[in-house]
C-alpha cells in the first residue's frame, strides 16, 4: 500500500514509519522543515515538506495514497498560550481527515488517546479497567491536551457519520520503547529514573505498551478495523501502579528505586508554585498542574477488543522497558 503518516518524526510515528516500511509499504512522510528525523533514521521514506495547517502540502502529499495514518499532535502539559494546541489537535484533524478523503484514501486511521475513554471506576476496593464502550465525563477533561484530542475525535466519528470516510480510531494507552527521541513524558519518567532525578513520585496507574505494537496495531486497524470504531492499543496485564512500574525499571536497570512517595497535596502545591515561575520565566515547569491532576487517577485500560478483532500483539512490558532503557543509553540520554 502507498502509505502517508502525519507526526511521522515522533515516537509513535517514527515506529509506525519503520513498521510500514519492514512490510513492505510505500511510505509518505509530512515532516516540517528542520524536523529532528533521528527516529527515522533507517527508513526508506519520502518526504513532503509542510505540517497538517498547510492544506497544498496535505493535498499532495496524500495524492495516489491508499492508507492515511494522522498520528500527528501536540502533546504537551503545560503551554503559555495553549491556542497553538487547539490548532494543532482540533483544525489539523479536521485538514488531515477531509484531505484524505478527498484523495480517496481506503483507510484513515486516526490516533487518538486514552484520555478520551472514561477512567475506571471502583468496585469492592478494585479498580476495574474500562473498555471503548466508557464514555469519559466533562470533569475528568482535566487538561488542555485531553480537551483537544476529545474534541479531534468528535470531529472523527463526525466526518464518519455525516461524509461516511472510512475512519478508524485508535487510543494507545502508554508507550514505550525505542525512537523515543524528545522524550514524552513516560519516556522522561524512564530517562530521570536513569539519571537518578527521581529521588520521589506520585503515586498513579498506567496501562504500559511496547511503542511497536502501537505501531503494528496502527497498521491492524487499518487491515481490519471496522470503520466508526476505536480501539484501545494497550497490553492486557500491565495495568501497573507507578511503584510496580519503578521496581520493575530497578530490576531491569541494576539502579535502585526511590521509595519516597508523594501525598497528592503536596504534589499539587509544588506543582502550582512550579507553574507561577514558569509563567515569568516561560520555560515549562518540572511538574505542571496537568501531570499532578492526570496522576491523581488509575489510567487503567482493557485492551481485549483490539486483541480479539485486530489480533494486536502482546508484547510483554519488561521487553519494552529494556527496549526503552537500551536506546535511551545508546543514544546519549544517560548522563
Amino acid at each position: 500500500m502507498k502509505c502517508f503518516v502525519t507526526g511521522a518524526s515522533g515516537f509513535v510515528g517514527s515506529n509506525l514509519v519503520h513498521q510500514l516500511v519492514a512490510r513492505g509499504h510505500q511510505v509518505k512522510a509530512l515532516l516540517r522543515p528542520g524536523a529532528d528525523v533521528r527516529g527515522l533514521a533507517g527508513a526508506d521514506y519520502e518526504r513532503v515538506n509542510g505540517d497538517i495547517l498547510d492544506n497544498a502540502a496535505l493535498e499532495q502529499g496524500l495524492r495516489g495514497c491508499d492508507w492515511c495514518f494522522h498520528v500527528a499532535a501536540s502533546y504537551q502539559l503545560w503551554m503559555r498560550d495553549y491556542r497553538p494546541m487547539y490548532e494543532a489537535n482540533v483544525t489539523g484533524t479536521r485538514n488531515v481527515l477531509e484531505a484524505a478523503g478527498q484523495a480517496g484514501c481506503r483507510r484513515i486511521v486516526y490516533t487518538s488517546t486514552v484520555g478520551c475513554i472514561g477512567l475506571p471506576r471502583e468496585q469492592n476496593g478494585q479498580y476495574i479497567p474500562t473498555t471503548e464502550l466508557d464514555t469519559i465525563a466533562p470533569t475528568q477533561l482535566t487538561n488542555h491536551y485531553k480537551k483537544s484530542k476529545y474534541q479531534a475525535e468528535l470531529i472523527a466519528l463526525d466526518l464518519f457519520r455525516q461524509k461516511q470516510l472510512p475512519i478508524v480510531i485508535v487510543n494507545p494507552s502508554a508507550p514505550v520503547g525505542p525512537r523515543d527521541v524528545k522524550p514524552t513524558p513516560t519516556g522522561k519518567v524512564i530517562v530521570d529514573f536513569l539519571n537518578r532525578q527521581l529521588p520521589a513520585y506520585l503515586e498513579t496507574g498506567l496501562n504500559w505498551v511496547h511503542v511497536r505494537d502501537v505501531a503494528i496495531g496502527h497498521m491492524l486497524a487499518a487491515e481490519k478495523g471496522r470503520t466508526g470504531e476505536r480501539y484501545i492499543l494497550g497490553h492486557a496485564d500491565s495495568n501497573w501502579t507507578m511503584q510496580q512500574t519503578l521496581t520493575c525499571l530497578e530490576e531491569l536497570s541494576g539502579l535502585p528505586a526511590t521509595r519516597f512517595k508523594i501525598p497528592y497535596w503536596f504534589a499539587h502545591g509544588a506543582a502550582v508554585a512550579n507553574e507561577l515561575v514558569s509563567s515569568v520565566t516561560g520555560k515549562p515547569p518540572r511538574a505542571p498542574i496537568a501531570g499532578v491532576r492526570m496522576a491523581k487517577y488509575k489510567m487503567w485500560f482493557n485492551p481485549q477488543k483490539a486483541i480479539r478483532e485486530l489480533g494486536l500483539p502482546q508484547t510483554p512490558p519488561k521487553e519494552a522497558f529494556i527496549d526503552a532503557i537500551q536506546w535511551f543509553r545508546a543514544n546519549g540520554y544517560v548522563k
